[in-house]
């Protein structure tokens, strides 16, 4: 399965639009395989009648989700609703929504509090709903046999603020080993390193999981290092982690899932030094390290005025719609954490 296939996301727009028809409840999963700015697509699906148009922004992680369910709403029996779903970037969707620019963003984060207090202030008033695990991947080129697990020291060593400047895998030996890292001894190779930018909540996620903790205790930023090769959009990481042989690069998993041909996983070693391999399994049950909650974020007041966003979130939640993060490539949640989901939605006031 290629991403490429899936969806145009990050830098690019997909245009789910569909006019009224009659049809079942089983949709189709046919995705976007064109690369272009935009793409219409015809689904099946029950949004109820609703019609009208939804737009949802956010994070390019969460958009092959909301591009599938965007295909089941796109057709109804009684009307049509036209789903814009673009993935410019957690940040740059909050930056968004808050504005009161989209009825939905979605995160691979949860929201910050200064983002939080940006909604407040122009009163935008939501809710948020977990709708998916993700488990964020460290990926190198699969020629890289020196390289199968790693641990968060060994990690900060070759992408924290202290590794600037280091072109090499064994550059960062020293500062591995200082850390404690049970991995120190690095290969003698040429450190390529791909991944998003600051505008996205796959980056402030990796941060959390591999930088923050051991910035804080050095006193040093709580950043990645700035010179590697960022894009807000996932296949270009990808595109980068194939291009060399000794790559390092992390991407939401349904990007490596869907080119494990062209990456290989870097397992990551957990508290007790066992190294994780991301896969459905142990994102689901929460022993990868570095698994992590996706979200959707719905504008209230839009809900209240707009009867297809109602419809869209309706079916995000249903269990057609949860059979989508399946086929977008990410691990759907518990019943008991999907019905949580779907418990603040009816809730919502």
């Amino acid at each position: 399965m290629n991403l490429k296939r899936l969806a145009p996301w990050a830098s690019a727009v997909a245009l789910l639009f569909v006019a009224a028809c009659g049809g079942d409840d089983s949709g189709s999963s046919e995705s976007p395989n064109d690369t272009s700015a935009a793409t219409e697509t015809t689904a099946g699906g029950d949004s109820s009648g609703a019609g009208g148009s939804v737009f949802v922004t956010g994070s390019s992680t969460v958009e092959p989700i909301s591009i599938k369910v965007g295909e089941l709403a796109g057709a109804a029996e009684n009307g049509g609703i036209a789903v814009t779903v673009e993935g410019p970037g957690t940040g740059d969707g909050f930056k968004k929504f808050c504005a009161g620019e989209g009825d939905i963003t979605g995160a691979s984060r949860a929201i910050k509090d200064e983002e939080a207090q940006a909604c407040a202030d122009n009163g935008i008033e939501f809710v948020e709903l977990a709708v998916a695990i993700d488990g964020l991947t460290v990926a190198t080129s699969p020629n890289n046999s020196a390289i199968e697990c790693l641990d968060k020291a060994a990690l900060y060593a070759l992408t924290g603020p202290e590794s600037e400047g280091f072109a090499s895998w064994a550059d960062a030996n020293e500062l591995a080993a200082e850390l404690g890292s049970a991995y120190a001894t690095l290969p003698d190779a040429p450190l390529s390193i791909y991944g998003p930018g600051e505008e996205s909540g796959t980056y402030d996620s990796y941060v959390e999981f591999a930088i923050k903790k051991i910035a804080e205790e050095r006193g040093t930023d709580d950043f990645t290092r700035a010179d590697y090769t960022a894009s807000p959009n996932d296949n270009v990481i990808v595109d980068g982690i194939e291009s060399s042989d000794t790559s390092l690069g992390w991407v939401g998993y349904a990007y490596f899932k869907a080119e494990g041909d062209r990456m290989k996983g870097i397992a990551i070693a957990d508290k007790e030094g066992t190294c994780v391999a991301p896969s459905d399994e142990t994102i689901a049950d929460g022993s990868y390290p570095f698994s992590r909650t996706l979200f959707i974020y719905v504008n209230k007041a839009k809900a209240a005025s707009n009867p297809a966003v109602v419809a869209y979130v309706d079916l995000y939640l249903s269990d057609a719609g949860v059979e989508q993060v399946s086929a977008a490539g990410y691990v759907a949640l518990g019943a008991d954490k999907i019905q949580a989901s779907r418990d603040a939605w009816s809730s919502r006031g």
